[in-house]
């Protein structure tokens, strides 16, 4: 397990890796004018806490030490080695933002989860939750993996795979939205990484004569509903009805 989340580490510093992050943030669309309260829930290596702890009061929230042991921490915020038990215990109504990326696929508690990730938003505050997508799985392992056998088991009605976290069960939009309720309005649904997994010359990717026009190809397509349907992931912004 030790090496495996050390590969990932090493993975997600690669180019693959950036245009992840360099989207996320481009969809999340924080000002670094107007001070937040952040809560970064599940937060890995706490990249992206450490970018919005640059402008704003953050706390990232990671069980996991291995992890968090290999964590960016160029500025300043808080680490909570802890999980839903900590979350428990935070007043309700007491962030801005509350951020979930890729978390809920390995957990069995999702709507525990998303209860309380609800209650310590403040109204009005935005929830931002990326997930894995189908879709954008099954071409994954089909092109990329050259795995249709994988990809045919992900069509399949027990849509989980194995991973270094354990299984991963990947799980709808529209899921997601009925363990929310009507009280966090659903505002915008982008895609990530439509087309850059595709691709296997890996090489070319680290230039930036094809990385920015990569970037910009899927920045247009991540608002597009064919291209939302088909890519890696989905990222869902709600927002707490006031």
């Amino acid at each position: 397990m030790s090496g495996s989340i050390e590969n990932y580490r090493k993975m997600v510093e690669q180019p693959w890796g950036r245009m992840f992050y360099d989207q996320i943030f481009t969809q999340l669309d924080i000002p670094d004018d107007k001070r937040s309260k952040i809560l970064d829930f599940g937060a890995g290596f706490c990249i992206t806490a450490d970018h919005y702890a640059a402008h704003h009061d953050v706390t990232a929230v990671e069980p996991n030490e291995e992890m968090y042991s290999l964590r960016v921490s160029e500025n300043d915020y808080t680490l909570v080695a802890d999980g839903i038990d900590h979350l428990k215990s935070i007043p309700e109504n007491s962030f801005d933002v509350v951020i979930c990326h890729n978390v809920l696929e390995y957990t069995d508690d999702k709507e525990e989860i998303l209860v309380q990730l609800k209650r310590v938003l403040k109204p009005g505050g935005k929830l931002s939750v990326v997930k894995h997508n189908l879709c954008g799985r099954v071409f994954g392992s089909a092109v990329l993996a050259d795995d249709p056998k994988t990809a045919l088991d992900l069509l399949s009605d027990d849509n989980t795979e194995d991973s270094m976290f354990g299984n991963r069960n990947v799980y709808s939009g529209e899921e997601l939205s009925g363990y929310l309720g009507k009280e966090m309005k659903l505002e915008n649904v982008f895609g990530i990484r439509a087309f850059f997994g595709l691709s296997s010359n890996n090489e070319i990717k680290y230039t930036d004569e094809w990385y920015l026009p990569m970037l910009e190809l899927e920045t247009k397509a991540s608002t597009m509903d064919e291209f939302r349907k088909v890519a890696f992931f989905n990222h869902l912004l709600f927002r707490k009805e006031a």
